[in-house]
C-alpha cells in the first residue's frame, strides 16, 4: 500500500498542534480531557505522540481537534 507521506512522519498536522495547543495555555493532558468531553478518547501520551509525528490521526480526532482548540480543520494545514 503507498503511502501519502514520505519519511518517517506519520500526520502533517503534528507541529501545527503544538502551536495551537500552546498559543491556548493548554497542557497535553487537558487538551486530551477536553477532547474525552466530545468522547474522543486520545490520552496525553497520544497528543505527544501526535505532535512529534509519530501516530496517525482519525478523522475524528482531526474534528476533535478542531473543536477544542477553536480552529478551522483548514488552520492545521496552513503554514
Amino acid at each position: 500500500m503507498p503511502r501519502i507521506i514520505d519519511g518517517n512522519d506519520k500526520n502533517l498536522i503534528g507541529d501545527k498542534v503544538r502551536e495551537l495547543r500552546k498559543k491556548k495555555k493548554m497542557s497535553q493532558q487537558t487538551l486530551s480531557d477536553r477532547l474525552e468531553t466530545l468522547a474522543i478518547y486520545v490520552c496525553r501520551g497520544s497528543v505527544s505522540r501526535i505532535e512529534d509525528k509519530s501516530r496517525t490521526v482519525t478523522d475524528i480526532e482531526l474534528y476533535g481537534l478542531s473543536q477544542v482548540l477553536e480552529v478551522p480543520i483548514e488552520a492545521f494545514f496552513e503554514d
